[in-house]
């Protein structure tokens, strides 16, 4: 294992439908199907991330052709729960929820009941049926031609409580695997379970873990089910998908950051043998003693800091036997007065061996965080040649607004990342990174910072209505740390770049990437006392931000972007506003100024790519101004066509080719009072 040889170095080597049964595994060996076969076997359509598929049936000429081949509603239309005297009951999940509610009126956090319309999920398409899951944990196969119900396997994982708060009722697809004849799906539970099932079936693989389950919570310390955060949430959960490479599933984790105490569950990485369940390795992103970055945790802050683990999708490299994963802020969120130190592996990228776990490289994007700039997304991967070398990739896009890359083999910056002063903090008991690493190359592709000059504009009138709206908060730089009057933090807690990621033309080296021009208030308060926790500070919740009148936005837009990246040169080729924002537009006291699209439409949910089209969904801009999927040209931003959707678009966008039939399937919003669903366009 290659390691650095100073510390200082900015990059570091180093039960279904159907009736209960077991599945059977083969000894055989099969690499899944690829999009170039018309599938779609992982969520970002191949390990690497890319989000791209060959096809091409579906282009600019036909694009507003596309219509809806067939629609289905969400796995949760139909759930089920085990009545006190043992029998089964399937309703409605608003019957079901009230049911359980009865029975233990405590059983979720107020406000908090499960919320069956959050149905983000990126469906696999693997020979001829799509596989995905519901906000309330329940997988589901469905027949790609038609969409209808194959099996629908439910863990009622709703019944243990609300999930965890960072990861409330939030599913975002799933995982497969085949040995060459069986084939396998696996997901993450809302309170904290591994499961596999047979992908031909759904029924629990019972030589799995403990019949077709993995207890998650299992020897992770400080982790014990059935607890609760001081708001009545589970502490762990899973929202994304596993990553399955080779017969290996990594899983990512949810770990609550509402928190009143200093101890909490660490966030560590664990790989289990995608046959049996077993535990084949553990990372411990919060180092123990005789692990690599111990001395990042002072004050033996490590024997009880929480967090720092992956919530986000993984990408790897097969060939290298390499895995990448994006780690999040450990915990508290904002507050690191109880863990000084830069907090390795934090807020890190890892590159791991899949089959050991050891480390081969690291980088740190934030040093001891402070804003919850979590990294957000699976790395990109790609191979592109940069002054005449080839070099092999990855891009890891971030909710501060830049992108980091690096040789994906040894770790090293393809272009200079700088450490630079930002500004201390100013709480007690806090000791502020006095530098962050900023990448010279490519150039930020979201707004950064919050200062004078960065407020709107448009009239003398509406910047006097920013500069007033934020008196009494602090501003500054970006990495401007938390405060008690409420720093502005821009981009916001959420992005910047977020979970939809970015996507990658392997021919071009082109990245695509999303980005929101939000903003959040940073206010730290004195914990309540009646919480009996141990905190010196916490999350100020409650506080009002800054509020500008008559709907204004407080910034200069655009307020939703996409950027394109040349990865060879590190430089951006195009930038344009995500839809007209005819929202903001037509304020009253905008639209006489005739002004140019402002953005604004963009949606979390991530792009696809396809061989001629960059394909984004839009909230705006369809007929009668609804949502709409949106084909641009990938090689300037310009618009070229656009289909109506039924709804918001909630997960991002795959295709798959069926027979001669190219398909675009997505998860969107129901109707007032109705379920969301997931719809597949096609052409006539």
């Amino acid at each position: 294992m290659r390691r650095a040889s100073s510390g200082r170095a900015l990059w570091q080597l180093g039960p279904a439908l159907l009736l209960a049964g077991a599945c059977v595994l083969s000894a055989q060996n099969r690499n899944p199907p690829t999009t170039a076969q018309g599938e779609w076997t992982t969520y970002g359509g191949d390990l690497a991330g890319t989000k791209y598929s060959p096809l091409d049936q579906i282009n600019k000429d036909n694009f507003s052709r596309l219509k809806i081949a067939w629609r289905a509603k969400s796995p949760d239309a139909s759930l089920s729960m085990t009545l006190p005297g043992g029998a089964e009951w399937t309703a409605a999940p608003n019957e079901i929820f009230a049911e359980l509610k009865r029975i233990d009126p405590k059983r979720w956090r107020d406000g908090a009941a499960p919320f069956t319309s959050n149905f983000k999920a990126t469906p696999l398409m693997a020979g001829g049926v799509l596989y995905l899951n519901s906000p309330s944990s329940v997988g589901a196969a469905l027949d790609a031609a038609t969409g209808a119900t194959r099996w629908v396997f439910n863990p009622k994982s709703y019944e243990a409580g609300t999930t965890t708060m960072t990861a409330r009722w939030n599913q975002r697809g799933v995982a497969y695997w085949t040995d060459g004849k069986e084939e396998r799906i696996y997901w993450g539970t809302g309170d904290g379970y591994l499961i596999a099932v047979d992908a031909k079936t759904g029924r629990l693989c019972e030589d799995f873990g403990k019949n077709g389950r993995v207890d998650l919570m299992d020897g992770l310390p400080r982790a014990k089910r059935g607890d609760r955060d001081f708001l009545n949430a589970l502490t762990y959960s899973v929202q994304s998908p596993p990553l399955v490479v080779r017969d290996v599933v990594i899983t990512p984790a949810s770990i609550s950051s509402y928190i009143i105490t200093k101890e909490q569950i660490p966030g560590w990485l664990r790989a289990f043998d995608a046959r049996t369940g077993k535990v084949k390795w553990t990372f411990r992103t919060i180092p123990r003693p005789g692990d690599y970055g111990l001395e990042t945790w002072k004050d033996d802050s490590w024997a009880y800091a929480g967090k720092a683990t992956v919530w986000s999708m993984m990408s790897a490299d097969p060939e290298l036997g390499y895995v990448y994963i994006p780690t999040n802020t450990t915990a508290p969120d904002f507050y690191g007065g109880h863990r000084h130190g830069n907090n390795l592996f934090a807020e890190s990228i890892l590159c791991l061996d899949v089959e050991t776990g050891e480390r081969i490289w690291h980088f740190q994007t934030v040093h001891h965080g402070l804003w919850d700039y979590d990294n957000p997304a699976a790395p990109n991967l790609l191979n592109i040649t940069v002054d005449g070398r080839p070099v092999k990739a990855l891009a890891q896009i971030t909710k501060q607004g830049f992108l980091y890359a690096f040789d994906r083999v040894t770790g090293k910056p393809i272009w200079p990342i700088v450490e630079r002063p930002v500004p201390a903090s100013d709480i007690p008991g806090e000791e502020a990174s006095p530098t962050q690493p900023f990448p010279t190359k490519p150039p930020a592709f979201e707004y950064q910072g919050a200062q004078l000059n960065d407020f709107v504009d448009f009239t003398p009138a509406i910047r006097a209505m920013a500069v007033e709206a934020v008196k009494g908060f602090k501003l500054g730089p970006l990495f401007t740390p938390p405060s008690l009057a409420g720093t502005i933090q821009r981009p916001s807690t959420g992005g910047g770049g977020n979970w939809g990621g970015a996507a990658v033309d392997p021919d071009t080296g082109i990245l695509y990437v999303p980005s929101r021009n939000a903003w959040s208030t940073n206010a730290l308060a004195l914990p309540d006392q009646s919480l009996h926790g141990n905190l010196r500070y916490m999350e100020a919740r409650g506080s009002a931000p800054p509020r500008m009148p008559q709907g204004l936005q407080l910034f200069k837009p655009p307020y939703t972007r996409m950027t394109a990246i040349d990865m060879n040169k590190g430089e951006h080729v195009w930038m344009t506003p995500t839809g007209n924002g005819d929202r903001l537009r037509n304020n009253p006291l905008l639209k006489p100024l005739n002004l140019p699209p402002l953005g604004g439409d963009g949606l979390t949910p991530g792009p696809l790519l396809t061989k001629t089209l960059l394909i984004y969904a839009l909230s705006a801009g369809g007929s009668n101004n609804g949502p709409r999927l949106v084909a641009y040209d990938k090689s300037n931003g310009r618009e070229l066509a656009s289909a109506d959707l039924p709804g918001v678009a909630l997960g991002t966008p795959m295709t798959y080719r069926l027979g001669e039939k190219q398909y675009i399937a997505l998860t969107v919003s129901g109707k007032p009072g109705e379920l969301p669903e997931i719809i597949a366009l096609t052409l006539p």
